[in-house]
C-alpha cells in the first residue's frame, strides 16, 4: 500500500500540474520547484532520510504507525488548496511520508519472505508500485471534463486508501528478523555509531555504491518520465491529453503484467543478471525510439510497451530485492532511507531544470543524457549482480560481514 499511494501520489500530481500552473499563474520554474519538493523528489528524500534510521533503531511497525497520518494530512491539503503556498505544503508533506513509508515496506517484505520466494514477495510491492499510475491515469481520463475539481477528487481517493491502508496495519506484526537481532544485543547501539559503520564499513560501502549505479541513475529518468510524461509526449509531437493518459494506462498495465510474469514468477528462478540486463536494455531501446524515431502511432505504442515491461523487471524492483539482501538487519533501514534520498535528490535536482530544458532543447537535446544514464545503470547491475538468490538473510549477512555479524561485534566491543 505505501507503494500505491507513492506512485498514486507522483501521478496525482503529474496530471493536474497544467491545471495547478493555470489556476495559480505559475511559471514553469515555480511548476519545477512543486515537482521537486514533492513525493517525486526532495520530499520523499527527507521522508527516507529520516524513517530508514528510525525504522531500524525503533522497529519497523513503528514507521507504520504514524507515516501515514502525515501522509493523509498532506493529500487532504491538496484536495483543498487555494493558493501556491498551500499546495506547496501539501507536496512536501506527503513527500515525507511517503519516503518514510516505503523505506519500511521494502524492508519489512522481505525480512519476512521465505528465501526461495524473497523476489517473488518483494516483487508485490513493485506490482502495487506500478498499478497505483495505472489507476491514477484512469481516473485523469474520467475526471478530465471536470478540471482542476478533477484532480483534487484524485486526491481525495488517495486520502481514503491512505485511511484504509493505516487501519489495516494497525494489526502487523514487528519483523521477526528484527525482533531476533534486539533481543540478541546485549545492549541498544547508539545512532549515530549506527551510522558511521554504514559509510565506513567495506561491505556496506560496495553495496551502497552498487545500489546507487543501479537505481539513482535509472531514477534520474524514470523519475522525471513518471511527473512530467505529458510535456514529454508532447515534445515528441503527441498532443492530445486524452490519448496521452491511455497510453500510460497501457504503459503501467504492461508494467503490472511484467512485474508479476517476468518479475515475481522468475527472480526465483533464472539467472538474476540476465534478467535484469533483459530489462535494462529493453528500456533504452524503447527510449532511443521515442527521442529519435517518427512521431507516429506505433512509436507511440512501442515506448509504451518497451518502457513499461522494462520497469516491471528492471532497476527499481531489483533495487528493493537488492537493497533488502545486501546489508546486515541492523542497516538495513537506514541504507534503504540513504540511497532512497540520494535517488530523490538527484531526480529533484534535475526536476527543478527539467521543464526548462525540455522547453529549449526539446526531447532530442535531452537524449544523450537519457539514454546515457539509463546505460550507466545497465552497466552496473549487469556487470556486478551479487550472488544471493536462494540464500537466508541471516546467510547473506554472515557471508557479507563474516562470521560475527555487526550488531554482536558492536555490542561486545570488538
Amino acid at each position: 500500500m505505501s507503494n500505491y499511494i507513492e506512485a498514486g501520489s507522483i501521478i496525482a500530481i503529474a496530471t493536474s500540474l497544467s491545471l495547478w500552473q493555470e489556476r495559480f499563474g505559475l511559471d514553469d520554474l515555480a511548476v519545477g520547484l512543486l515537482a521537486a519538493l514533492s513525493a517525486n523528489a526532495f520530499g520523499a528524500a527527507a521522508g527516507a532520510a529520516i524513517g530508514g534510521p528510525l525504522c531500524d533503531r525503533y522497529g519497523r511497525k513503528f514507521i507504520y504507525t504514524y507515516d501515514l497520518l502525515l501522509y493523509m494530512l498532506g493529500v487532504l491539503l491538496a484536495v483543498f488548496a487555494m493558493s501556491f503556498g498551500m499546495l506547496l505544503i501539501a507536496f512536501v508533506l506527503t513527500g515525507i511520508a511517503v519516503g518514510a513509508g516505503v523505506t519500511a515496506s521494502w524492508t519489512y517484505i522481505a525480512e519476512e519472505a521465505p528465501p526461495g520466494r524473497r523476489a517473488a514477495h518483494v516483487g508485490t510491492a513493485q506490482l502495487a508500485w506500478s498499478i497505483g499510475p495505472m489507476v491514477g491515469y484512469l481516473l485523469a481520463v474520467v475526471v478530465a471534463p471536470m478540471g482542476l475539481t478533477g484532480s483534487r477528487l484524485i486526491f481525495a481517493h488517495l486520502f481514503v486508501v491512505a485511511a484504509i491502508a493505516w487501519w489495516m496495519r494497525r494489526g502487523l506484526p514487528e519483523s521477526q528478523i528484527w525482533r531476533d537481532r534486539e533481543s540478541a544485543q546485549s545492549g541498544r547501539i547508539s545512532f549515530l555509531r549506527s551510522l558511521r559503520e554504514l559509510f565506513t564499513m567495506r561491505a556496506n560501502l560496495t553495496a551502497l555504491a552498487l545500489l546507487f549505479a543501479v537505481y539513482a541513475l535509472w531514477n534520474a529518468v524514470a523519475g522525471q518520465a513518471g511527473i512530467f510524461q505529458p510535456r514529454v509526449y508532447e515534445a515528441a509531437g503527441f498532443t492530445s491529453e486524452t490519448e496521452q493518459y491511455l497510453v500510460q494506462v497501457l504503459l503501467w498495465g504492461c508494467t503490472s503484467a511484467a512485474t508479476y510474469l517476468g518479475f515475481m514468477l522468475l527472480a526465483d528462478r533464472v539467472s538474476r543478471r540476465w534478467l535484469y540486463f533483459s530489462g535494462a536494455a529493453l528500456g533504452i531501446v524503447a527510449w532511443a525510439a521515442l527521442i529519435y524515431g517518427p512521431a507516429s502511432t506505433a512509436t507511440l505504442l512501442f515506448f509504451a510497451v518497451g518502457w513499461g515491461v522494462s520497469s516491471g523487471i528492471g532497476a527499481q524492483a531489483f533495487y528493493g530485492l537488492w537493497t533488502s539482501e545486501l546489508f546486515a538487519t541492523r542497516y538495513r533501514a537506514s541504507a534503504q532511507g540513504v540511497l532512497f534520498l540520494a535517488a530523490r535528490v538527484v531526480v529533484g535536482l534535475l526536476s527543478v531544470v527539467f521543464p526548462v530544458l525540455l522547453t529549449q532543447l526539446g526531447l532530442q537535446g535531452l537524449g544523450v543524457l537519457i539514454l546515457g544514464l539509463l546505460a550507466a545503470s545497465l552497466l552496473a547491475g549487469t556487470l556486478f549482480a551479487p550472488r544471493t538468490q536462494g540464500k537466508s538473510l541471516q546467510l547473506i549477512e554472515q557471508e557479507r560481514y563474516g562470521a560475527a555479524a555487526p550488531a554482536e561485534r558492536a555490542a561486545t566491543g570488538s
